[in-house]
């Protein structure tokens, strides 16, 4: 019976030992600290963004005539985008649906304007303009490859905590699944915002 105990606690031990292992506990905090760098990637891209608009607005401005409603739903747009803040501790499915949605309604509100651009060929020809639409596109070029470096590093981590005998140590020390971005429908791609001045 005592060789029995022995037994069990050496077990015990050695299961104690794989969770605290480069394979277990430590592996986990690796990847949410992964998780965390890629977000805060994420975020710069985001508020990279955020940054253009103030100029972008200003110069749209100048334009004779220009659509007072499109660029005020662009101003709001961009406000509640920057409101909405989101820890990487926090990352449910609940919350990032919230982010995202703040962020798709400035993505929208920049579409509408950029459509409205169009109009105004005086106002695409504008170095100035020109060069906000190559900084833009560049940025949401980022955004993309940031969200998906960001997905990646997710997919890792929840694969990792789900795992044998890892779930026994996510489970006691309280390591949760993080959730993705999700991709709407035609958003496999970063919005195309291109609309510098067309030749003739």
């Amino acid at each position: 019976m005592n060789i029995r105990k022995q037994i069990m606690a050496a077990l015990a031990i050695l299961v104690l030992a794989t969770g605290f292992s480069g394979c277990g506990y430590n592996g986990m905090v690796n990847r949410e600290e992964a998780i965390d760098g890629k977000w805060a990637q994420v975020e710069n891209q985001y508020q990279r963004r955020a940054d253009l608009i103030p100029n972008l607005v200003e110069t749209v401005k100048g334009a004779a005539d220009f659509e007072k409603g499109t660029l005020e739903s662009v101003i709001e747009a961009r406000s509640n985008a920057t409101s909405v803040k989101l820890d990487a501790n926090d990352l449910t499915e609940e919350n990032l649906a919230k982010f995202q949605a703040a962020q798709d309604q400035l993505s929208g509100a920049l579409s509408r304007l950029m459509v409205v651009v169009e109009r105004y060929p005086e106002l695409k020809a504008t170095q100035a303009f020109q060069d906000l639409m190559v900084q833009l596109e560049g940025t949401e070029n980022r955004i993309s490859v940031e969200r998906k470096n960001f997905n990646d590093a997710v997919l890792d981590y929840n694969a990792f905590i789900r795992r044998f005998p890892n779930n026994i140590t996510a489970s006691l020390f309280g390591f949760e699944k993080k959730a993705y971005f999700k991709s709407q429908e035609g958003a496999d791609t970063a919005p195309k915002v291109d609309f510098g001045a067309k030749k003739e």
